[in-house]
């Protein structure tokens, strides 16, 4: 086979957003394969849309009778909002995965790196299929689904899963509402279109609830977690000079935050899209600690400034209006990185 994971990690995206027919009938005819070893990865700390799609894909395949292991890094944990998630049965650890599987599918995975302790799968599968919608990713399968104008990894899935023949079932059709919703914001995001709304109707026509589910993913916390929030939107700064009058508003947590009240991260997800109301400024960052030296920057823009570029100079990506990287050192330092870019920027002219 060509090895295109040894490429560069430019971002290679398929020309104008599509993905080619080729691309598709040689990933379906790899997950159609009989006797071959599967295993379906998405990145570590998994959110609404990474998790919902690789389970989604797990149920599809399982449907027509292909085995199948799903997984992800350790932490192997899952946040509160996703512990009922259909199809977490299909879940092994990631130690228990195949080591050098023939069929290697990453779902909402812009690079190598953020498979966490599944990385080394990437080099020891016999193919890698990368199936993502962030126009930043770097393109390291053996064939890529990779759609930027998707509103969720899920949307890509959903188009893969009718390719191979699956039913849409309500197990199914949970997985993808779940991706759907948490990547556009509960349907509030730039990336929300009317095909967004005509994939939400055709699984809520399955019977899913969509009220039990958002409460789940949006509504359903412990009191503690509100005066974490307290605490970290206390700190917010803004700071409205920065790239050419748009504004940066930013805010930290830190372990000790997390210690104090007992919590895991999952609990200040939110908390950027919070802080990007604020009228004074147009891009919102929160600094969230990992380590002690290591810091995991989410980024929000309400449109004037690419967050995802910015992110790219950084070392991460993700989309226009909403992405992040991994910040090493002294906070201080991590936040005059995202400075420095900032000038770096072009502002745009508005009449």
């Amino acid at each position: 086979m060509t090895d295109s994971r040894s490429a560069s990690t430019a971002p290679v995206p398929p020309a104008a957003g599509a993905i080619s027919e080729d691309a598709w009938a040689q990933a379906l005819t790899l997950l159609r394969g009989s006797g071959r070893s599967i295993v379906l990865a998405c990145h570590l700390n998994p959110d609404g849309d990474a998790l919902g799609s690789m389970l989604a894909t797990a149920l599809g395949l399982r449907q027509l009778g292909i085995s199948v292991q799903a997984s992800f890094s350790n932490p192997f944990r899952l946040p509160q909002a996703l512990a009922q998630l259909a199809g977490l049965e299909l879940l092994v650890r990631p130690e228990e995965v195949v080591t050098r599987p023939d069929v290697l599918v990453t779902f909402d995975t812009g690079s190598v790196d953020r498979l966490g302790d599944l990385a080394p799968l990437v080099a020891a599968a016999g193919e890698v299929i990368v199936v993502d919608h962030h126009v930043t990713n770097s393109g390291f399968g053996t064939y890529n689904l990779i759609d930027p104008r998707a509103a969720a990894t899920a949307v890509v899935v959903e188009e893969l899963l009718t390719r191979l023949g699956v039913r849409l079932d309500a197990a199914i059709a949970e997985c993808l509402y779940v991706g759907l919703s948490t990547d556009t914001a509960s349907f509030r995001g730039a990336a929300t279109s009317p095909s967004t709304h005509e994939l939400a109707a055709r699984l809520l026509a399955t019977g899913i609830k969509p009220d039990e589910i958002s409460r789940r993913l949006y509504d359903a916390r412990p009191m503690r977690s509100l005066h974490l929030l307290a605490d970290v939107l206390s700190r917010v700064v803004l700071e409205p000079d920065l790239a050419g009058g748009a504004g940066l508003s930013w805010s930290y947590v830190t372990q000790e935050d997390l210690e104090r009240y007992g919590l895991g991260m999952e609990w200040v997800e939110g908390v950027v899209d919070m802080i990007r109301g604020a009228e004074e400024s147009t891009l919102a960052m929160v600094a969230k600690q990992i380590v002690p030296g290591e810091w995991s920057i989410s980024l929000r823009s309400r449109g004037s400034i690419d967050v995802g570029a910015l992110s790219v100079r950084l070392g991460g990506g993700g989309h226009r209006f909403a992405a992040g990287f991994t910040g090493r050192g002294p906070l201080e330092d991590v936040v005059a990185s995202l400075r420095a870019a900032l000038d770096d920027v072009p502002v745009p002219v508005t009449s």
